[in-house]
């Protein structure tokens, strides 16, 4: 199965109600090991992801992994991870062995690679615990612990740290950072700017369903010469 090194959307626009919401002629990912995508509520950046992630299909663009349109075949290698996860209603290890089973792995092997997933999640002690009585930031963790061990080529997070505790927040970087050293691209929507700073070699910023600016970490954060970025960056509130 061919890899998806990078993803591009061309001309893509979303109507909400007669209304705009996205407009972006092009962008494209993958040249930066790990993009955050930041702005305004409202701004697009869940449209954009799960556009891009082919969750969802735009009024009109097309989207291209690896310069061909994006196909049941590779969708395994393109991962998505909402703020909010959806978990069998089974134990921690039976999330990730189901999951394993789906993509094609065998009964043994999945039990084998669901057990190191979750222990490389720090979850070794939830195992067994069932998946809807786990803490919030457990859950979020063990959803990304099943999101990684399909071993996708790039995976997109909408603000995968919003709803969980500074500690859960610390070990899912933590995952993350570790992924990303092992050959996997991310794609990250963030309200925290800490979050950015700590893990992003690049930033999107968006506003009213457009890419203001897409530049290196550093170019982003102390050479940018947007205005729109300069007040975004100075707390002001984009209108």
């Amino acid at each position: 199965m061919s890899t998806v090194s990078s993803i591009t959307g061309e001309r893509l626009k979303i109507e909400r109600s007669g209304r705009l919401v996205l407009d972006i002629p092009q962008v494209q990912l993958g040249q930066f090991k790990s993009t955050a995508i930041v702005g305004p509520n409202g701004a697009g950046k869940s449209l954009l992801v799960k556009s891009l992630s082919a969750l969802l299909v735009p009024d009109s663009g097309v989207i291209k992994w690896n310069s061909t349109p994006a196909d049941n075949n590779r969708r395994s290698r393109v991962g998505l991870l909402l703020q909010r996860p959806v978990l069998l209603n089974r134990s921690a290890l039976k999330n990730l062995t189901y999951a394993l089973r789906a993509a094609g792995v065998d009964r043994q092997q999945a039990g084998e690679q669901a057990r190191m997933a979750l222990e490389t999640a720090g979850l070794g002690a939830v195992v067994d615990v069932s998946a809807q009585r786990l803490s919030g930031g457990e859950q979020q963790r063990l959803a990304l612990a099943r999101a990684l061990a399909l071993k996708p080529d790039m995976l997109f997070l909408d603000e995968a740290t919003a709803n969980v505790d500074p500690a859960s927040t610390q070990a899912i970087e933590e995952q993350l950072k570790r992924a990303v050293n092992d050959g996997l691209t991310i794609v990250f929507v963030s309200h925290d700017m800490g979050q950015v700073k700590r893990m992003a070699d690049e930033v999107i910023l968006m506003h009213q369903g457009q890419i203001v600016e897409q530049s290196s970490r550093v170019d982003f954060f102390e050479h940018t010469v947007n205005p729109i970025t300069r007040a975004w960056l100075a707390g002001e509130i984009l209108l």
